[in-house]
């Protein structure tokens, strides 16, 4: 998505103009729904006048092409500024630009993190060229055209409030300054030399536009990578806060082997913030280190999927040595391990075992094994009543462990097409908490409701043709019947005779990669953890919408669900306490499930006002539009070959009538009316007075000059004593017709000039011989410029 795109040459006059920022603002509200804080617009402000002074030459072309805002395709991250043209060789090239306010900062002992001051006070982030590196290189792995088209990103970073201060340039970040170099307050005329190095001339394409609209490669998933990643191989470029928790928790855990203290990380982060994927990062990187470190999840399923993908590189013990249950440390000396990873903390029991009668607690069993332990979670994934992870138990054993407690945070959406407004949209919708987001539109991410279970299969079944990555899943609401008589079905409703049996029979916790499990329906314990590319949902009964509420209703749970299991006994010690856990269990289920979906989600409900709930919080779904698109600017080599220049009538007339100079509005590309030559433009039509041949809003293309008759043509004309009510004035477009009367010598003059209208409800305009001296004919009609 492109938040702003123009030419250079309207970039410069836009900030000229003093317009940018309200021009970007605006098109962030068309884009997303809302307005940007007044401090991002300032800094817009700032910050593009700045580029303004760099791009301002001669020497990059008009035609270039600019992007602000840009985000990549399946992140919530968006780049600052984009400017694409080619070089001298004809290399189609973008330069990549991260803008920054900054003034000072200060050293990091982390790899690419340096501090510096922000609104809310100091605190680490990325470095800006690490930043602009990493962009450009997700850019490049999730889009195929640039691959395709080699066309070469070159990223880099200008800080221009920035004084050389040896800091910000230190050598131990020279290894992604050399990635990404890095320009200061008085680099102003080397960033200019840097983008004319690359941009020479304008694209006949428009670089940017081909790229937003261009093939996105598949999306890389974490369990397909792992095999690279344990080989040594870097699969994902962690991007600013994800650098950040990785680089604090490889510090930590040096610190802590170091100088054998206990340091605990607690990492809160959302669905498909990038949690394991920063997990595996570090199991990875701290193997390498020789640090005795395991991956830790309770959930069975990421554990099972991950030894299976693995299962042909490494040996068993290699992988049983890696990923280990949350249970494995009941009887474990105190920091017999350097690091423990765990992943999905939220999930934690207090007791372990299948009876559930092992151990004391799994949150202190872990801390108390190892030197350092770092907990991912999200307190809305708690999923079962036995669950006791949260950000506040964990602080509260980990002090009583006496280890040192830091907390940090992921934000940014790497799931759900990279919204984050899906996100906030759906703990809106859920009732979990109110958010700003209370539409979710078509551009936040690709949501349906469908009103016939069976539809919703088939759907998913078409997706999990591309590559096997989708799949169909439910609320626990249907008992698991086939676990016993594996001809019997579990999922039944009746009115639309749908049916299906749970997965749990064949493939077990591999469902969500089994070849045939697409014919099964999997639940929250075979899929929290993992991701798909797109997931079907099956909300049940426990879920309703009554007199404007979210109803949940533990009750309608099966009789199998272990997850709820007790919730009765705990209705008598304490019934508002209970009822509060079961709908926030209830709800947290859903919420889990419904983010699964790299690209997209599709849901059923049982419940009928639920659906009817759902689908009044989607914004309404737009017929497309197809619009002709008008390029500000196009390359010369193929000006009146491929395009011809857009002008308003009043110009067009000035220009091939008068002489004029006249501003182009554009230039547009024709195909199917011939050659093209210098001779011909284009104007839009208003009005209906030459329908049926040429609507009210048409392009049309004219030859000025033509030779020959115009007898019965269509043409443009200028005729100063007339009003066209079509064109508000002195100009029309009408069928030409006119009477001579000719002398004894046989010279002829124009005794009248008609110009009929094609529309029958419209009246001629007569031009009688005194007045055809006002009147000119600028150019005959060639054809309409079509899609």
């Amino acid at each position: 998505m492109i938040v702003y795109h123009a030419s250079k040459k309207r970039f410069i006059d836009d900030v000229f103009n003093g317009t940018i920022a309200d021009d970007i603002d605006h098109a962030f509200f068309i884009h997303l729904g809302r307005h940007t804080s007044p401090n991002e617009k300032l800094s817009w402000k700032n910050s593009m006048m700045h580029m303004y002074k760099v791009i301002n030459t001669s020497d990059i072309p008009d035609n270039s092409t600019i992007a602000i805002e840009y985000q990549i395709p399946l992140t919530s991250k968006r780049i600052d500024f984009i400017l694409s043209g080619i070089d001298e060789r004809k290399q189609p090239n973008m330069v990549i630009i991260e803008l920054k306010q900054w003034e000072h900062a200060k050293l990091s002992n982390k790899s690419g993190i340096i501090q510096t001051h922000f609104q809310h006070g100091e605190s680490e982030t990325a470095h800006p060229c690490y930043q602009a590196w990493s962009y450009a290189y997700m850019l490049q792995n999730y889009n195929e055209t640039i691959r395709e088209h080699h066309i070469q990103l070159l990223p880099c970073a200008f800080l221009h409030n920035y004084q050389e201060d040896h800091i910000i340039s230190n050598e131990c970040y020279s290894e992604y300054i050399d990635k990404a170099p890095l320009f200061l307050k008085n680099d102003a005329g080397k960033l200019q030399d840097f983008i004319k190095k690359h941009i020479r001339y304008g694209s006949k394409e428009d670089i940017v536009w081909f790229i937003d609209k261009g093939k996105l490669r598949p999306s890389k998933q974490l369990a397909d990578a792992l095999t690279s990643m344990l080989q040594g191989n870097k699969e994902f470029i962690l991007l600013d806060e994800q650098k950040i928790v990785y680089e604090t928790a490889l510090n930590l855990a040096r610190e802590a082997s170091a100088k054998q203290t206990k340091h605990v990380l607690i990492v809160d982060g959302g669905p498909g913030t990038g949690k394991s994927v920063v997990a595996i990062n570090l199991l990875v990187e701290l193997t390498k280190e020789n640090l005795v470190c395991q991956y830790v999840s309770k959930n069975a399923a990421p554990r099972d999927v991950y030894t299976a993908k693995l299962s042909n590189s490494f040996k068993k013990s290699f992988i049983s040595n890696l990923f280990v249950g949350s249970g494995s440390f009941i009887n474990a000396p105190q920091n017999t391990y350097g690091a423990l990873i765990v992943d999905e903390a939220h999930r934690l029991n207090m007791k372990s075992g299948l009876y559930s009668n092992l151990g004391e607690n799994q949150i202190i069993e872990i801390i108390q094994a190892s030197l350092f332990s770092v907990f991912f979670i999200d307190d809305r994934q708690r999923v079962h009543i036995k669950d006791i992870g949260s950000k506040a138990a964990i602080q509260k054993y980990a002090e009583t462990c006496g280890a040192v407690v830091h907390t940090t945070k992921l934000t940014s959406q790497f799931r759900c097409n990279g919204s984050d407004s899906y996100l906030s949209w759906l703990d809106n919708t859920l009732q979990i908490r109110e958010t700003a987001n209370i539409r979710l539109s078509e551009e936040d991410y690709d949501f349906k409701i469908f009103s016939d279970p069976n539809e919703l299969f088939k759907t998913i079944k078409e997706k999990n043709k591309i590559n096997n990555k989708a799949r169909v899943v439910a609320g626990y609401c249907w008992d698991w019947n086939s676990k016993k008589n594996p001809n019997d079905y579990d999922i039944i409703i009746p009115e639309f005779r749908f049916q299906k049996r749970w997965n749990l029979n064949s493939d077990k916790n591999l469902w969500i990669i089994g070849n045939n499990s697409i014919e099964e329906i999997g639940c929250i314990h075979t899929c929290q953890g993992l991701e798909l590319d797109y997931i079907g949902v099956i909300i049940g009964l426990d879920m309703r919408y009554e007199n404007g509420r979210i109803i949940t209703d533990v009750s309608q749970r099966s009789g199998n669900d272990q997850s709820v299991k007790g919730f009765k006994s705990l209705i008598k010690q304490n019934k508002g306490k209970a009822l509060q856990d079961a709908d926030d269990i209830i709800k947290n289920t859903y919420r889990t499930l419904l983010t699964r979906g790299m690209k997209g989600c599709y849901v059923y409900c049982c419940d009928k006002q639920l659906a009817e709930y759902f689908a009044a919080q989607i914004e309404p779904q737009q017929e497309p539009i197809n619009e002709i698109r008008i390029e500000p600017e196009v390359n010369d080599e193929v000006k009146y070959i491929d395009f011809l220049p857009l002008y308003s009538i009043r110009a067009a007339c000035g220009y091939f009538g008068e002489g004029d100079i006249v501003d182009e509005l554009g230039w547009m590309k024709v195909e199917g009316l011939g050659k093209l030559n210098r001779n011909m433009f284009i104007i839009q039509a208003v009005g209906h007075s030459m329908e049926p041949i040429i609507h009210d809003g048409d392009y049309c293309v004219f030859r000025a000059n033509p030779a020959g008759s115009r007898q019965g043509k269509i043409v443009l004309t200028q005729h100063h004593n007339f009003y066209d009510t079509d064109y508000s004035g002195s100009y029309s477009i009408k069928i030409y017709s006119s009477k001579k009367t000719y002398d004894e010598y046989g010279n002829w003059a124009h005794e009248e000039i008609c110009l009929q209208p094609k529309n029958s409800s419209y009246s001629p305009i007569i031009i009688n011989e005194e007045e055809s001296d006002e009147f000119r004919i600028v150019g005959e009609f060639v054809g309409i410029v079509h899609l």
